[in-house]
């Protein structure tokens, strides 16, 4: 069962007037250890977590307030528990990434931002051993303070050791409003977003609750297929590990018995290298796609290749991965983040991210239950439409495959100009893609001058926002690495990065807002998000509400689209697309 619809929306380049937040717009909430405390409507508590939690979780179901959290992980994961969904939050770790980029967002750095003091210089949590010593606290420092005498936040505010009373607990949480009130004040400020910008922190923060929910229930899996699944590409379950080497002298076996004047451990790839050489296989590296083409050149390559496949399997998602991270409830569970430190991509671990194509057949809906399956189509190139403001580019969208009326308007076959749209997002400029981003700049200029723009703040480390206000921090290094290369490269690597990182990242704030738009439209139909993968979400529903789950993935997308762009400005209108269809396993939908 399937259906293709679309969502048009318009961009407006008018910003509105700011509104206007205190403290007391925030319902601070903080949890350390086995003790928590609140602020809410002029009122306070503070206590043992358990009863605490209790009263806020009975808060929620009354009056939906907006939680301020130094993250949400620490405070919010008993609602989760508790089946209650958090409807509004404030996450002061997701709104620093947001505001400061990075990754890096504890209280004491989030705390250093928004006052002016050095970061550098945030105190940092000692390590527990016989000879460390808590410094002493300066004698006109408040020990009930978590702000110490030299303006940063203690290091060990949020420990049990030092909020261990209920005043320091209450302080803790006042200074949560506090910081809450000044990230909203200083987004709402922001040159470029403003309060498109104070949207995307309630987005990211609404993502950062979603998270722990993905988390919680898990990603059905049907056990007895992933066995058999795994058995077919990494042998049976070793019984022991003299058996699990026999098993993998057996996978080599099916590459080296190509070669039986040579050997080489398939796991080094100078070796691998090597014996590719001696096969008349000459690559500079074993990367499957250097390898790919010389599959018909030597049959040790294709055999090469098919053991890689197994290899990971085996290795990575064999028999040890579906114990430790598949429950006794067949749901598969792994910690999720809603921003990975870059763009603001979420990210997933046990695997819920990378699984291979070959086991998802293994993921199965629940007795009674449907997957319903939505992916947004070529959705950079639409939010390239958007951001950019472009109208001619804009009125591609209009069209079900974007690419077909750009290939007609630049006089080119369509795989053609379907490269040469993502070349110029990923900053690709040589071959037939250059050749062809020349005519793209003369029939899109405004489009191309966004990227031309996000490139040249790459080659001169000026820092980016995103559209919904994301930074993206040029003027750092972009990994260690890249510290000892020449400045040339490094800098043409940085506008690569920031043409692609621009879109990117205006493309996963789209993707969060419509994740949490499907999120809160799925309560009446008893329905879960269970997995986020990139441009694609996987909804668990009641059988009977299939129908219902395809109309809300679709509203929602109009919804969200609608809310993140703003009111309409004539001859801008940007058509964005989700092929939506009804599976009961993953692999049954297509694409």
């Amino acid at each position: 069962m399937a259906a293709s619809r679309s969502a048009a929306v318009r961009l407006d380049e008018r910003v509105r007037e700011p509104p206007t937040a205190s403290s007391r717009a925030f319902t601070p909430l903080v949890v350390v250890g086995d003790r928590a405390a609140y602020l809410h409507a002029g009122l306070s508590r503070a206590g043992l977590a358990r009863d605490v939690l209790a009263a806020a979780v009975e808060i929620e179901r009354l009056e939906h307030p907006r939680w301020a959290v130094p993250s949400a992980e620490s405070a919010l994961t008993v609602f989760v528990t508790a089946g209650v969904r958090v409807a509004r939050a404030w996450d002061l770790a997701e709104v620093h990434r947001l505001l400061a980029g990075g990754w890096a967002a504890d209280l004491g750095r989030v705390h250093a931002h928004l006052v002016g003091l050095p970061i550098d210089r945030v105190p940092q949590p000692r390590a527990s051993d016989l000879f460390d010593f808590a410094a002493p606290s300066p004698p006109d420092a408040d020990p009930n303070d978590p702000v110490g005498a030299g303006g940063y936040v203690r290091a060990d505010a949020l420990t049990p050791d030092w909020a261990d009373r209920d005043e320091r607990l209450l302080a803790l949480a006042r200074l949560v409003g506090d910081l809450a009130a000044r990230q909203y004040a200083a987004l709402s400020a922001l040159p470029v977003g403003g309060p498109r910008a104070v949207a995307t922190a309630h987005s990211e923060s609404a993502a950062a609750v979603l998270c722990l929910e993905l988390a919680h229930h898990g990603l059905p899996v049907d056990r007895r297929r992933a066995e058999h699944l795994i058995g077919a590409a990494a042998g049976p379950r070793p019984a022991s590990e003299l058996d699990a080497a026999r098993i993998r002298r057996e996978r080599d076996s099916l590459v080296l018995r190509h070669t039986p004047d040579r050997s080489a451990d398939l796991r080094n790839p100078a070796q691998v290298k090597a014996l590719l050489a001696g096969c008349g296989v000459e690559v500079e590296t074993t990367r499957k796609w250097v390898l790919e083409p010389y599959r018909t050149t030597h049959p040790v390559v294709g055999a090469l290749l098919d053991w890689r496949k197994a290899e990971r399997i085996a290795t990575t998602y064999g028999y040890r991965w579906l114990d430790e991270h598949v429950g006794p409830d067949d749901r598969l569970r792994g910690a999720w983040t809603a921003c990975d430190g870059g763009a603001g991509r979420m990210t997933a671990q046990a695997g819920l991210h990378n699984l291979p194509a070959e086991l998802r057949p293994a993921v199965a809906a629940a007795a009674g239950h449907v997957f319903v399956r939505a992916d947004l189509g070529q959705i950079e190139p639409r939010v390239l439409a958007a951001v950019s403001g472009d109208p001619a580019f804009a009125a591609a969208t209009r069209s079900d495959d974007l690419y077909a009326p750009v290939a007609a308007k630049l006089g080119v076959e369509r795989p053609v100009a379907k490269v040469a749209v993502l070349a110029a997002m990923y900053g690709q400029r040589s071959g037939s893609a250059g050749e062809t981003l020349r005519d793209l700049q003369r029939a899109y200029p405004v489009a191309m001058r966004l990227l031309d723009d996000a490139y040249a703040a790459g080659l001169a480390r000026r820092p980016l926002r995103t559209f919904g206000g994301r930074l993206i921090p040029l003027d750092r290094t972009l990994t260690a690495d890249e510290q000892a290369a020449p400045r040339e490269w490094l800098d043409a690597a940085r506008g690569r990065f920031a043409r692609n990182a621009i879109i990117q990242g205006a493309a996963a704030e789209l993707f969060k807002a419509w994740a949490l738009t499907v999120r809160h439209l799925l309560i009446p139909l008893d329905g879960q998000i269970v997995l986020c993968l990139h441009d694609e979400l996987l909804v668990h529903v009641p059988a009977n509400a299939a129908n219902t789950a395809t109309d809300v993935l679709h509203r929602a997308l109009a919804d969200a689209a609608r809310r993140w762009l703003g009111p309409t400005q004539p001859g801008r209108e940007v058509r964005f697309v989700a092929d939506v269809c009804v599976v009961n396993r993953w692999d049954e939908a297509k694409g």
